[in-house]
């Protein structure tokens, strides 16, 4: 029995779970899941796992798993356990009636490490965090036994129950295993299993405990609890597996599922580390989780993103066991491709300039029908207004063009896109000696027709003045200037965030958009013809005014940067 997708990319895990299967292993059940530990928002590299373990689950006819590791509650919130829950729903995936957490085992976890004390494999340990670092030795020299490792069963289990009952402070104690300090693999010394933290209230079981057992002893025994039969992590657990597995092994639990462990995911122009995200938002250099420079699911939702895209990414960097960066231009690639299949087409005049049509009647209305899509007929059409004066791009027209311009000069033609070809008859100038408006004829025979012995190469986009939606729009680019501001940071002797772009956002106050996108609604997303995608945030200006976020140009436009620094 075998994966019931057979379009679903394979990889080495799929391979795993194809060989279980054949093997009659775990009865035929397939068992994944997820789980996030909620002190922050989930970013691109969490997608990746949630597109693995929810799609395995979904192809094998087995189940995923949302559970949360909320076992470090001074860092936990419910808003963190609330946004997961929108990302996953968000990306298409569905954990059925249950939300797992952690937290839902406490009493479990606390009797199975008695359960370890008994058994001579766990201990109360005294030592300071500082002694315990420098008892644990180094990647060249083993470690040395910690002075209450040879406590008595009847002691331990004493402190461990008077550690639950909050009788010493943070710090004082810890519950270690009782593995092998000389272990060539550091995370076998003796790793603690349980701390004490007095004065959390945790977002699942308020003040009820204030001990809190560690992730590596935590993560098997609620894996085993659920019946989970692959779990899926990244390669830095790789390391941890035989802790994983000695948990396993020397509790009375009946399931052990296998660990396997996969690279994470690098993406260029960002950075991955949650704690440089916080970072990040905490110190003011991004305005929130949601800010759609970051990498988090929430921002690359709130900046127009999709679910397919995401998915489609996530499908084509695949899983394998080697470590890799993947270019940002991928990313953006699967969301332009996707946009542009299904984005609507509007216009949108970002940098105006006024257009006065002088023989065009003064109080005569056109409603033009331009389709919404130009390869998408069931699109349909909508009606754009059409009047004696306009808004172009101011960056449609020059004085003295340069070489090869085909839009508006003084004395040429051009087109507006869906309506009249123009003539630019006149340049009005302020004092400053700046272009503020033109003045224009009309040939009222070329509505949707070249006219006849005329070579008119350009087109270009425009908005009815009269009926304009005024509009702010953010133009939101890469949140770093370098591929890898990690690496750039490490090699030039900086902080990570001197790398952070000066231009990842600039702000236009005065846009405007044709009058439909009035009834667009938070998150809608269109391409705005030739300006690239563009998605309404549920925010708006201070002055009440719409805002619109570029969510991808319409070409890589950092193709050639790339290459010049190659």
């Amino acid at each position: 029995m075998g994966s019931n997708d057979t379009s679903a990319p394979s990889n080495f895990i799929r391979q795993i779970i194809d060989q279980d299967l054949a093997a009659g292993k775990n009865g035929g059940r397939v068992a994944t899941r997820f789980p996030p530990e909620p002190n922050g928002y989930l970013h691109i590299g969490h997608a990746k796992s949630i597109c693995l373990n929810f799609g395995i689950a979904r192809d094998y006819n087995g189940t995923c798993n949302l559970r949360f590791d909320d076992t470090n509650p001074h860092k936990e919130n419910i808003e963190f356990v609330e946004s997961i829950k929108n990302d996953v729903r968000w990306l298409g995936f569905s954990w059925g009636d249950k939300v797992y957490y952690a937290s839902d085992y406490f009493e479990q976890l606390y009797q199975f490490a008695v359960e370890l004390i008994e058994k001579g494999l766990a201990y109360v340990c005294d030592l300071s965090a500082e002694e315990t670092r420098a008892y644990r030795g180094t990647l060249t020299q083993p470690g040395k036994d910690s002075p209450y490792r040879n406590r008595s069963v009847a002691e331990n289990l004493d402190l461990f129950r008077r550690m639950r009952a909050g009788e010493f402070p943070d710090g004082a104690r810890v519950l270690r295993a009782k593995i092998d300090m000389a272990s060539p693999n550091i995370n076998l010394r003796d790793p603690t299993l349980y701390r004490i933290r007095h004065g959390v209230i945790h977002h699942q079981t308020g003040a009820e405990w204030c001990i809190y057992p560690m992730y590596d002893y935590t993560h098997p025994i609620s894996d085993a609890l659920e019946g989970i039969t692959h779990s899926l992590c990244t390669l830095e657990f790789e390391d941890h597996r035989p802790l994983y597995d000695w948990v396993l092994d020397n509790i009375t639990i009946p399931c052990h599922p296998q660990q396997i462990e996969f690279s994470r995911l690098n993406l260029q122009y960002t950075v991955m580390s949650k704690r440089k995200l916080t970072q990040l938002v905490d110190e003011g250099f991004v305005e929130g989780w949601d800010d759609p420079r970051m990498p988090t699911i929430a921002g690359m939702r709130r900046r127009g993103y999709t679910p397919a895209a995401v998915r489609d990414f996530c499908d084509r960097i695949g899983i394998s066991k080697s470590d890799n960066t993947v270019e940002m231009s991928l990313l953006e690639n699967c969301v332009r491709e996707d946009l542009n299949v299904h984005a609507p087409r509007r216009m949108a005049v970002l940098r105006p300039l006024k257009v006065v049509i002088e023989n065009y009647p003064e109080d005569q209305v056109e409603m033009l029908d331009c389709a919404n899509h130009p390869q998408d007929d069931s699109m349909g059409s909508r009606q754009l207004p059409f009047c004696r004066e306009v808004y172009i791009d101011a960056e449609d027209f020059r004085e003295v063009p340069p070489p090869k311009y085909k839009r508006l000069v003084p004395g040429g033609e051009v087109r507006l896109r869906n309506a009249y070809v123009i003539r630019c008859e006149q340049v009005i100038k302020n004092a400053q000696g700046e272009v503020i408006e033109l003045r224009c004829s009309y040939d009222p025979a070329t509505l949707g027709v070249n006219p006849e012995g005329r070579k008119i190469k350009g087109v270009i986009h425009w908005v009815s003045a009269r009926h304009a939606v005024a509009a702010e729009v953010r133009l939101y680019d890469r949140l770093f200037s370098v591929p890898n501001p990690d690496a750039a940071a490490a090699k030039e002797g900086k902080d990570y965030k001197d790398f952070l772009n000066a231009d990842s956002l600039r702000t236009l106050t005065r846009c405007y958009l044709e009058p439909v996108l009035a009834e667009a609604r938070p998150g809608d997303t269109f391409q705005f013809e030739r300006e690239g995608y563009f998605c309404l945030d549920a925010q708006r200006a201070a002055d009440g005014t719409a805002i619109w976020n570029r969510t991808v140009t319409l070409r890589d436009s950092w193709a050639k940067i790339e290459q010049q620094g190659d």
